[in-house]
């Protein structure tokens, strides 16, 4: 099958989030099933900087000017460029300084740009045109959020009547549903479509253009994250107003959870961690553990559970609940851990409360990915109550590194997590995290219990071999339509 993934940010090349992950992930693991992928994002900045890496096409390709008042600069060319993120799987980049030479990819300081709509619109056209140009008929066309969220709507509107495209089915992949892309109505014209199609049925949306609906109406098939999630979405609590329309869509949606990448994220090769061990010497984990109490400047006890957390800090990743605890928290028989960036209110309410359990909690608010690793395997349990989490990779690595994860029970971490392999609560609230906090130091004074979590936790598995099988299966049903 020939499939081209369409995301806005692609591992290794650019990357804010899980988005890119699982970009730059799904397409080997689908090359890995003899699939014929190609992946095709935006030239960032930061990819221009790095062109040594980065082979040029034989041939430059011209654009076309897409639509009224959607290209600022015309009678020029723009170079789509290739790269490999594995064997045969190629990258396209489509190049326009315009609108993609900037410090960052969706926004600055000063909030999201402004022309974020002609960015992606721009980016959509130019990635179906590419399809023709380079001669790669694809089978499915896989988009990802709001960024790619045009070419289904292109691909049967401006496209539908030429040969070329007529086959092409799409799969769209919500990865989080709070992120669709709403613009004023008055910038409609710049998408160069039929004006019939700002309406409540298309992509109307409480009088804005809501460009994630377009594609949720527009996609042959449309998945989310983590089974537990495309059910969470259909309602009114996490739909974020698309509820309806997914509901109407509902025998056409379906979840895929996210794999993980074990060559990354793996305690017998980590090259990040003090000790690598494996289930056939979990010993040595407590050797991370010493290195970890070390480095946060903690007092090395064995026997006092390491509890720690790698997040964005923010109300979604369970911060509300976390901030209004932590006096109680550091009080327990524990150690917590944090890494991590967000809104300013979480900054300085731990920056306080460090200052009155120094020895207690450890903040480190930046992004290190050494010592996220390090967090990872010196552990004991991993803290993750987000209220809600589409999908969620956190616990899935801490699992990997036989450190128990400790989750609210929502979305993908109701898909991973049981009471065999970690810790949940179900009640949104602070009393009930706390409770919980309080069962796993119970837990963890029984060593042969523990023992047996860390066992389990450590032979699940979550290859992205086996969810690139189940969206492979997605896309044979979405053909034979």
């Amino acid at each position: 099958m020939k499939i081209a993934i369409c995301a806005s940010e692609v591992v290794p090349f650019a990357k804010t989030g899980g988005l890119a992950d699982v970009a730059g992930a799904l397409p080997i693991a689908l090359e890995e099933l003899r699939q014929e992928v190609i992946v095709i994002m935006p030239r960032y900045k930061t990819i221009q900087e790095n062109a040594g890496k980065i082979q040029s096409l034989k041939k430059d390709i011209s654009y076309s000017v897409i639509g009224k008042n959607i290209n600022p600069v015309t009678n020029t060319k723009a170079l789509e460029k290739e790269s490999k993120i594995c064997n045969g799987v190629k990258v396209y980049f489509i190049e326009n300084d315009a609108y993609f030479n900037r410090d960052s990819l969706y926004g600055d300081k000063n909030g999201d740009y402004k022309d974020n709509l002609e960015r992606f619109s721009y980016y959509c056209r130019r990635a179906l045109d590419l399809l023709k140009e380079v001669n790669f008929d694809p089978d499915i066309i896989h988009v990802h959020d709001w960024q790619a969220s045009l070419i289904p709507v292109y691909l049967k509107t401006i496209y539908a009547r030429e040969e070329f495209y007529k086959n092409i089915k799409t799969i769209l992949t919500i990865h989080n549903i709070g992120y669709q892309g709403l613009f004023p109505k008055e910038e409609f014209p710049k998408l160069g479509l039929d004006g019939s199609f700002f309406g409540i049925e298309t992509l109307e949306f409480y009088g804005q253009i809501n460009i994630l609906k377009g594609a949720i109406v527009f996609s042959d098939f449309i998945n989310t994250v983590s089974p537990t999630y495309s059910k969470e979405i259909q309602t009114q609590e996490f739909g974020f107003g698309l509820e309806g329309i997914l509901n109407k869509r509902r025998q056409r949606l379906f979840g895929i959870l996210n794999g993980l990448d074990y060559s990354i994220w793996n305690p017998r090769n980590d090259k990040f961690i003090i000790k690598n061990y494996s289930l056939e010497n979990l010993e040595e984990k407590y050797k991370n553990k010493e290195d970890l109490q070390k480095i946060c400047k903690l007092p090395i006890k064995k026997n006092t559970p390491v509890f720690g957390v790698v997040s964005r800090l923010a109300e979604q990743k369970g911060f509300d609940i976390l901030s209004e605890s932590i006096g109680k928290i550091c009080r327990m028989n524990l150690q917590l851990v944090i890494l991590g960036t967000g809104d300013l209110k979480y900054h300085v309410i731990l920056e306080d409360i460090v200052k009155k359990y120094p020895k207690i909690i450890s903040v480190h608010l930046k992004f290190d990915d050494t010592l996220a690793h390090k967090i990872y395997a010196g552990s004991d349990i991993f803290l993750m109550p987000s209220k809600y989490e589409p999908c969620g990779l956190g616990q899935m690595i801490s699992l990997s590194y036989g450190t128990i994860p400790l989750v609210f029970k929502t979305g993908g971490l109701a898909d991973t997590i049981t009471e065999d392999n970690g810790f949940m609560f179900d009640n949104y609230k602070k009393e009930e995290l706390l409770k919980t906090m309080e069962k796993a130091i119970r837990v963890f004074k029984d060593k042969k219990k523990w023992l047996r979590l860390m066992q389990n936790a450590m032979q699940c598995n979550f290859s992205w071999k086996e969810s690139a099988k189940e969206y492979l299966a997605l896309y044979e049903k979405a053909k034979s339509q």
